[in-house]
């Protein structure tokens, strides 16, 4: 039957194909009949190579490895979605719950408030760390500059040692004699002379004889004889607080009174923050009720407050510019003649201190210094409304020279150094008389670098800012006038 099947197959083959079929029929190897027949393609001409068939089943394979991956990648997408539909049935459940619907809601809001917060935050931490490079590009200037001066004021002092102990042998023997002799002789010496301020923290002050009255009775003022020991208020919390200045209003104007107090931390290169207190329970507590942000950034620790207003220098000028506390505004801003500024003419610790601002009982005063003057003190009396000078005295007090420098009834004094625990206040220079003296009052550096000290007319008290510490010297004024028509007198011993 399968023959005759066969058969049939292959002529009904034969038949639509005409005479290109053919048919053979042998026996294999077992000797079983085998039927075979040949049937020629209708597309190709002859059968392709080997390697032709190779590169098409490689290609096939290629392919089905491509359709393979998309239908794994699709599978992959169609799981991540079947799971999100479960959870969505599972959050929502069967017949959509509201109120797993609004928890859900809050839930992502409160993770896109953190998210916002930890943004912030991380904003936040990078303009800390901006400042803080800043800060330390600031300090390692610092750091060279006075590693030059170090070594500058080394190389001086060697070579003075032997002029300052010869001009000491030179007047003890023309002092000891005269011990009576009012002290305006002294000033014989050339003040100018940078060797005499060598030689001015060698001299102490014999003591005055006491006297019940304190200053000028009518006016409160008279000439410093004595500083008390440091008193401490409280400490700076940054580095940026190494410098500062703090200082209450002498003449305040509504809403302030005397017992508001500012600070100014001096570390930087754009200070701009004023720290304001109500009074001196929040001020050593560190709780400011405003900080004001001034429009133009301070240079160095020179600012003053002074009926409702803080005078200050502005960066990197000798532009003095007046800020009211009450509008926060600057209304006024005036250059100071000439005035070096940017460390040209600083005080011995250095710190951009070119101008300095004080108030005593007469009023508002800059001290500074000019090419004219060659780095001596040039002290000038400003009108507090309009910054314009009054009245300019030129003083034979090298500004270099000394730490720091400070107003008492119309009298500049000047410290002689910002880091001996034994330093003192050396000179004084009058200018009701254009005149100046030696001194030698003992200033207490507690700890180790005074970078500010001004005078309080209304308390009395010279204010201090100390490596980090903020501190307080009480003073006492006599009434000269009176001790010499006494037979008071002062007298400077070379030790």
């Amino acid at each position: 039957m399968l023959v005759v099947w066969l058969l049939l197959s292959v002529g009904l083959a034969h038949v639509a194909l005409g005479s290109t079929v053919h048919l053979r029929r042998a026996n294999d190897r077992n000797g079983r009949c085998i039927y075979s027949f040949a049937i020629p393609s209708p597309n190709e001409a002859s059968c392709p190579e080997l390697g032709q068939a190779t590169s098409a089943i490689r290609e096939l394979q290629r392919e089905s490895n491509r359709q393979h991956l998309e239908l794994e990648s699709a599978k992959a997408r169609l799981s991540l979605l079947e799971n999100l539909v479960t959870q969505l049935h599972v959050a929502l459940g069967a017949g959509g719950s509201p109120t797993s619907t609004a928890e859900l809601e809050r839930e992502l809001d409160r993770l896109r408030m953190e998210r916002s917060q930890q943004e912030s935050q991380i904003s936040r931490l990078e303009a800390a760390y901006s400042t803080l490079g800043q800060e330390k590009s600031f300090l390692e200037e610092e750091k060279r500059r006075l590693e030059e001066e170090k070594a500058e004021l080394g190389r001086r002092l060697e070579s003075r040692t032997q002029e300052i102990a010869r001009l000491r042998a030179s007047q003890r023997h023309q002092v000891s004699e005269a011990p009576a002799q009012d002290s305006q002789q002294v000033s014989k010496w050339d003040l100018e002379s940078f060797d005499y301020q060598e030689l001015k923290s060698e001299l102490t002050e014999e003591r005055l004889p006491s006297h019940s009255a304190t200053g000028d009775t009518a006016t409160g003022c008279g000439e410093l004889v004595w500083v008390a020991e440091p008193v401490t208020f409280c400490r700076a919390e940054t580095i940026a607080g190494k410098y500062g200045v703090w200082m209450k209003d002498p003449e305040p104007v509504p809403p302030y009174t005397r017992e508001t107090t500012w600070r100014v931390d001096a570390i930087g290169t754009d200070i701009r923050q004023v720290f304001e207190y109500d009074n001196d329970d929040q001020f050593m507590k560190g709780y400011p009720s405003k900080v004001h942000i001034l429009p133009q950034s301070m240079e160095s620790t020179g600012s003053i407050i002074y009926r409702g207003s803080l005078y200050f220098q502005q960066h990197k000028s000798r532009t003095v510019a007046k800020y009211n506390l009450k509008t926060e505004m600057i209304t006024v801003q005036k250059d100071i003649p000439s005035a070096g500024y940017h460390g040209q003419f600083p005080y011995s610790w250095g710190g951009y201190t070119d101008i300095d601002l004080a108030v005593d009982e007469m009023g508002l005063w800059v001290m500074y210094s000019t090419d004219k003057a060659k780095g001596a003190i040039v002290l000038s009396r400003l009108d507090p409304e309009t910054l314009e000078v009054e009245q300019t005295w030129e003083t034979n007090i090298r500004k270099q020279a000394v730490a720091n420098s400070f107003m008492i009834c119309g009298t500049l004094y000047t410290i002689s150094s910002y880091s001996a625990p034994d330093a003192t206040v050396n000179f004084a220079y009058h200018t009701a008389t254009s005149t100046s003296e030696p001194l030698s009052i003992r200033f207490k550096n507690c700890y180790g670098y005074s970078s500010m000290v001004d005078y309080s007319p209304t308390e009395r008290k010279l204010f201090a800012w100390d490596n980090f510490n903020m501190v307080t010297y009480d003073i006492t004024l006599h009434d000269m006038r009176s001790l010499r028509a006494e037979g008071g007198h002062t007298t400077l011993i070379a030790n």
